[in-house]
């Protein structure tokens, strides 16, 4: 279990006594109902299509990606009849134009399971998603034998596996649990839904990427680490670049490293560590591995904030690699190689994140730093969410600039305060809380008169 210093304005450190966070008894609950054998049966059942090439056949009730498409709708609607209405499955169908490793016009399917917010001002919604295609040496090839048990039945798992316990639950926003498809031939999947997202207006507060996450092993190292799992997430954001004016004042005010999506995965460090036990959460300041990219990356060109998870040490072997035992070395993304405990701590994490995020009130709105004086104190004012429940109090953050996680908590109720720290040295952010503790998103502020 993690602790937290709530630091109260104005009172001296000498007479702050210990204050814990104490974690939610029904978060405890549901991530210990993820299982590991469920996880397990999930990637089997996904491996014996054979094939779930994004181009293989949609026809067959046994082999394909049409098969596996209806497989995981099907799985979805057993998990919603035990959510009272709340849950609906569908597919997101579309149609993908020939172009890159695409060879022809072809009809595609993300499935979708909408866990709906009960509270009808709350309008966030929260993502999780894995991609359900497979491929292996040649990306082209769609009718070979393409297991993908690690890439990535096992992000597709854990966004199964969470419908399945979080059904069950209520919250104030919404979750939506993917399957996607297209990822290996071009990220088409998920780009199709970000930008519906953006087009409907979706207020898509957070997108939790899965994509290989069950091997321990790494392939050059001989390094087994069945504890540690990486988040990548983009400093200067996406979209920022498209603005001279954004990135000259990102650039002046030192907030390379404060973007959404890096407050989302300092987020995902602080509250999955408190409710995951062995779990070791790396902060990867990179959008993706090296000149590589996952299902997050649409998210990040609409403007919302996403991250990744990975395994820490990726076993080359089996990715995208044909089945074969080559001078006495096995190849091939089989499901044996995967270790379905690690699976259980990576939804595990997922879990304790975005039940933490649904349940919390909105993130506080037009938060500024009073930049109009000359002066070695911080004042900081924001306006409480504009929708969904009214928050508790807030937290204001604090960290020193070299340091890559919030080091001090200050609680206050007012949407203002002042605290005897320089502007100049510190980074601050603001968080809205409710009276259970569960935390919304960080704001890093913007300077204000």
């Amino acid at each position: 279990m993690k602790y937290l210093f709530i630091l109260p304005l104005f009172f001296s450190l000498s007479s702050i006594a210990q204050t814990v966070i104490k974690p939610d008894a029904g978060i405890q609950q549901m991530t210990g109902e993820v299982s590991s054998k469920n996880v397990e049966a999930i990637i089997r059942r996904l491996v014996n299509f054979k094939t779930r090439h994004t181009l293989s056949d949609t026809t067959s009730k046994t082999i394909g990606s049409g098969a596996a498409r209806n497989w995981i709708k099907a799985e979805y609607e057993k998990y919603a009849a035990e959510s009272h209405g709340r849950m609906t499955v569908k597919f997101d169908t579309f149609t993908q134009p020939k172009g890159n490793r695409v060879d022809k016009p072809v009809q595609l399917k993300n499935v979708l399971a909408v866990l709906k917010g009960t509270d009808p001002k709350d309008t966030r919604v929260y993502i999780v998603s894995g991609h359900y295609d497979s491929r292996v040496t040649d990306v082209m090839a769609p009718n070979g034998d393409e297991p993908g048990a690690n890439d990535d039945a096992s992000g597709t798992a854990v966004s199964m596996e969470l419908a399945r316990v979080m059904a069950k639950r209520s919250f104030p926003a919404t979750i939506i649990f993917m399957a996607v498809v297209g990822e290996e031939q071009g990220l088409y999947g998920s780009t199709h839904v970000a930008k519906r997202a953006k087009a409907e207006n979706w207020n898509v507060d957070a997108m939790l990427n899965n994509d290989i996450v069950g091997n321990t092993n790494g392939m050059e190292t001989d390094l087994k680490d069945n504890r540690s799992v990486r988040v990548f997430s983009e400093g200067v954001p996406t979209v920022a670049a498209a603005s001279e004016k954004q990135l000259a004042s990102l650039i002046s005010l030192g907030g390379e490293n404060d973007s959404p999506s890096r407050e989302l995965a300092r987020y995902i460090k602080e509250t999955a560590e408190r409710y995951v036990d062995q779990l070791d959460v790396k902060l990867i300041y990179r959008r993706d591995r090296y000149l590589r990219g996952g299902d997050h990356v649409p998210f990040l060109q609409q403007g919302f904030a996403a991250v990744r998870f990975t395994e820490m040490n990726e076993d080359f072997n089996r990715q995208h690699q044909n089945v074969r035992t080559e001078n006495g070395v096995n190849y091939g993304d089989l499901p044996d190689y995967v270790d379905f405990n690690y699976v259980q701590k990576v939804a595990r994490m997922n879990l304790s994140v975005l039940a933490n995020l649904a349940l919390a009130p909105a993130e506080a709105q037009n938060v500024g730093i009073v930049a109009s004086g000359l002066t070695n104190r911080t004042q900081l004012k924001w306006d409480a969410p504009a929708n969904g429940k009214k928050p508790a109090g807030y937290y204001i953050l604090m960290r020193e600039s070299v340091s890559p996680y919030w080091e001090k908590k200050f609680y206050v109720t007012d949407t203002h305060a002042e605290l005897a720290y320089s502007k100049d040295n510190y980074f601050f952010a603001v968080q809205s809380v409710d009276a259970e503790g569960h935390e919304s998103l960080p704001v890093y502020p913007k300077p204000v008169r």
